[in-house]
């Protein structure tokens, strides 16, 4: 699980390198679920930054969120929540939007225990 991560950080240092747009950038600004994104001074990268706002409001529209995570930033949905779920773990992710970091700590940490009273009934 650390690789998804290591690969993640070096692509997050390659992009804070770029100036031109990129393709990402020109479909999320092109009419998509992220039309209403805007970058914000932060130590999160554009990338980190789309997929906070995406969090926020995927529910908003029609469709498929794994669709949308696939066509948006072109991972599958298992490295996106990867992904995810090292970003809400940082302090710059928690400064950013405190109040859904701190929301999707909350759903994993609910989750995680789902998970393990499911497995414990299941054992007994």
């Amino acid at each position: 699980m650390a690789e998804p991560l290591q690969d993640h950080l070096a692509e997050r240092d390659s992009e804070q390198d770029s100036v031109e747009d990129s393709p990402l950038e020109q479909v999320l600004r092109s009419g998509s679920l992220l039309d209403d994104f805007k970058l914000r001074d932060s130590p999160l990268t554009e990338r980190e930054q789309q997929i906070l706002a995406l969090e926020r409001q995927w529910w908003k529209y029609a469709g498929a969120k794994e669709q949308a995570i696939r066509e948006l930033f072109d991972l599958s949905a298992t490295h996106y929540y990867q992904i995810l779920n090292a970003l809400i773990d940082t302090e710059h992710a928690l400064a950013h939007d405190p109040m859904l970091v701190k929301r999707l700590r909350r759903l994993r940490t609910s989750r995680q225990r789902a998970r393990t009273a499911r497995r414990l009934g299941s054992d007994a």
